[in-house]
């Protein structure tokens, strides 16, 4: 593959990239405001239904959202939110193989006497076990506590970051941890959302349906939007090396910013 070559596939999957994630990180945000809205109003409307409804202006026209408790259509006509989380991580993980499996960019001999083999094999084994140690950490009594599961999640956080600068250049250590989060929420989506959403759409066949069915995926879109705000600021990271992974205390420095991350995307949500 010829540098131009190389260079217009990088500038193509990345605009696509970007994109995808644009749409997708939009989506997460906007259905987290509605249930805001939504919870607001319950607690004001006392039972009034004619001001249950999220009313918006926007190009040109007025919208009107209701929250239902029961499907009234066919599931066909569900519209399912979950192509942008998959074209964001393929395109995510072409990048990956782009700029660093397939270059000199994973590898700094200054850091760690690595071949390029080995370092793809634990690169592609973080991503792995990323998810599972989250997914595991989710679904235990952990997962309950929001301050306990942030805690613990910021330990991991920490521990991935130093390993990792202590195995790969600088500036691959921190896309890594970026791939990990983006991971994790993109099998967020496809493993633990959608299969709790086809679940409430078997059971609300013209019926109530349990709500208990839907609190799996709504904790795990709500950890999409926390771990959504650092992972941008990875993405970005590599154009600033001097205040980021090329600085002396460059693990230390994504670990502060994932948790500014968080402060950010709390407010975000409460807003």
């Amino acid at each position: 593959m010829t540098s131009s070559i190389r260079e217009w596939l990088n500038l193509l999957v990345r605009w696509f990239h970007v994109f995808a994630a644009i749409m997708w990180v939009g989506q997460t945000y906007y259905f987290t405001w509605l249930d805001r809205q939504f919870a607001k109003l319950a607690k004001n409307t006392a039972g009034d239904s004619a001001s249950s409804s999220v009313w918006m202006v926007h190009s040109g026209g007025f919208y009107t959202v209701d929250k239902q408790k029961s499907l009234s259509v066919g599931p066909e006509q569900v519209h399912w939110f979950r192509w942008e989380a998959l074209m964001t991580w393929l395109s995510g993980m072409a990048l990956l193989f782009l700029v660093y499996y397939s270059s000199s960019g994973l590898i700094d001999t200054d850091v760690a006497n690595l071949s390029q083999g080995a370092g793809i094999a634990i690169g592609l084994a973080v991503l792995v076990g990323g998810w599972i140690i989250y997914d595991l950490a989710a679904r235990s009594p952990l997962g309950s506590s929001e301050a306990t599961f942030a805690v613990f999640s910021l330990l991991m956080i920490a521990v991935l970051a130093w390993g990792l600068t202590h195995v790969f250049s600088g500036r691959a250590a921190y896309i890594h941890v970026g791939a990990v989060l983006g991971t994790i929420m993109t099998a967020n989506v496809w493993l633990r959302i959608l299969p709790s959403q086809r679940k409430m759409i078997a059971a609300a066949a013209g019926a109530r349906f349990d709500a208990s069915l839907g609190a799996q995926a709504k904790l795990r879109s709500k950890h999409n939007t926390f771990i959504a705000v650092p992972v941008v600021f990875i993405m970005i990271s590599s154009h600033f090396p001097v205040a980021t992974y090329g600085n002396t205390y460059g693990w230390e420095v994504l670990v502060g910013l994932v948790l500014l991350g968080w402060v950010a995307a709390k407010l975000i949500r409460e807003t």
